[in-house]
């Protein structure tokens, strides 16, 4: 018999905790992973893209060579996106979280025990290369699975709440990486940290891996896989008080789909109630024109390029920069990297439970503006030798919050810009073509401009005008579309 839609989600009230655990556990071993990788870049370029020799110099050509891997597992995300995404629309979203996570790990695992360009000669960086598109297509996957189901699961009022633990659990990922990368850069040897330490953090993703797994494995969806396609039913939770009535934008009880329908999981069936007619775009209450999803997903990209932009460039790319440019040592480079990150997973939580009293609007246009008018003298106090340590570290913290003030609200802003039949898919493309194009290629394009014009100030306008350019997109979100119930 088909479950009633006004009905309780059946058994437990812990239903959206687990949920939420679930789907961000995910995204920490992923950014974990990330994370280890942008801070042993200078490590993975000696040893895979510098010929004959592991501690080679070679100018900046192995680092960009690196990059441009690391840029490239990025421009895979939207083909994961765009395959996980239909997939999870279709079939739910536990078997999709399921597979990505496992070829996250698999792929993770195994660049830990990669053979080096010493050893396999040319075919390494290949191999490299080949995993880092493995990693890719399976983080394409994992946001939208992940954010749909977290804030499908939210009670009502929270979505920016139980959103922003995606974004805090990328924060935790990303200090993880910092955090083991330092601690082993202080107990090992520089030579053994070269010659196999760096291996160890990717190893441990098996382990982190694994217990993933086993908890979304666990997950239930009582509405079954074909429940999937069409309906805008939320898996494995009770529908939001005025869903019966319409305000969900679900599909009746018994309701049969028009001929076609199922074959065509881009068309959407809009709500006719006034309260629920949000369009995909969030700008009016108007019927949306039939490329709707296609302009949502654009609008989208413009909305989160400040957020890809500055949290890579601060978050990720910084412990290269301040080895390479301003001549930091590994370990002075991966402790300011740890205070950025602090700065941003305390910011991220505040931001999204933020967002849920004042609007997704005005958290993340602050966090932009921030970004775009204060990138430049952050930078300029880290570049300053006369600065104190206290100082700097304050710069750092600062700048993290504002990457964060971006990342709280912007899952549940994402979220709400789709509805339930397109929502994994739109969503995690928007998200996975903003990052492969503005953080996916934010190490490559400051290592590449800062060699070639020799200007230190490099990462600072690339994150300001990045975030310039999202205020504008954030400018047009509406100021009401946190109270209005998910489609």
């Amino acid at each position: 018999m088909t479950p009633s839609l006004a009905s309780p989600a059946p058994p437990t009230a812990t239903r959206p905790r687990r949920a939420l655990l679930a789907g961000s556990a995910g995204n920490f071993v992923e950014w974990y992973e990330f994370g280890v990788y942008g801070c042993f870049a200078t490590v993975i370029a000696a040893h895979f893209f510098t010929p004959a020799t592991a501690s080679g110099s070679g100018g900046a050509g192995p680092l960009i060579a690196t990059y441009a891997s690391f840029a490239l597992a990025f421009f895979f995300r939207p083909v994961g996106a765009l395959l996980f995404g239909r997939l999870g629309d279709r079939v739910g979203r536990r078997p999709v979280l399921v597979l990505v996570i496992g070829l996250m790990t698999c792929a993770t695992t195994l660049i830990g025990l990669l053979p080096t360009q010493a050893t396999a000669g040319a075919a390494a960086p290949w191999l490299l290369t080949l995993l880092r598109a493995l990693q890719g297509l399976s983080a394409g996957g994992e946001f939208g699975g992940a954010v749909a189901l977290m804030t499908e699961c939210a009670p009502p009022g929270r979505r920016g709440r139980y959103g922003a633990w995606q974004s805090f659990t990328v924060a935790l990922g990303l200090l993880a990486g910092a955090g083991t990368a330092a601690l082993l850069a202080t107990v090992l040897s520089p030579a053994a940290l070269h010659e196999w330490g760096w291996r160890v953090p990717f190893l441990l993703a098996l382990p982190l891996g694994l217990a993933v797994l086993r908890l979304r494995t666990g997950l239930v969806e009582p509405q079954g896989p074909a429940a999937a396609p069409g309906a805008a039913v939320r898996p494995g939770v009770a529908v939001r008080p005025g869903a019966a009535e319409g305000t969900g934008g679900a599909e009746r009880p018994g309701r049969t789909a028009r001929p076609g329908r199922a074959g065509r999981p881009w068309r959407t069936a809009w709500p006719r109630t006034p309260s629920a007619a949000a369009p995909c775009l969030g700008g009016s209450g108007a019927r949306p024109a039939a490329g709707s999803t296609a302009r949502a997903v654009v609008l989208g990209i413009g909305r989160i390029t400040g957020w890809s932009a500055a949290g890579y460039t601060f978050l990720v790319v910084l412990p290269s920069y301040l080895q390479s440019t301003l001549g930091a040592s590994f370990q002075e480079a991966l402790i300011a990297t740890t205070f950025a990150n602090l700065g941003f997973a305390a910011s991220i939580l505040p931001a999204g439970a933020l967002s849920d009293r004042v609007g997704r609007r005005p958290v993340m246009l602050c966090g932009a503006l921030a970004v775009a008018l204060f990138a430049l003298p952050l930078l300029h106090v880290l570049q300053d030798p006369g600065t104190s340590t206290p100082a700097k570290a304050a710069a750092l913290v600062c700048a993290g919050a504002t990457v964060g003030l971006l990342a709280g609200p912007g899952p549940a802003m994402l979220a709400e810009m789709f509805p339930a039949r397109v929502r994994c898919t739109g969503l995690g493309v928007a998200y996975a073509l903003a990052n492969a194009v503005f953080a996916g290629c934010a190490g490559l394009v400051i290592t590449a401009l800062t060699d070639l014009t020799g200007s230190t100030d490099i990462p600072a306008y690339y994150a300001a005008g990045a975030c310039a350019l999202s205020a504008a997109a954030l400018a047009t979100l509406r100021g009401d579309d946190h109270l209005v119930p998910l489609r």
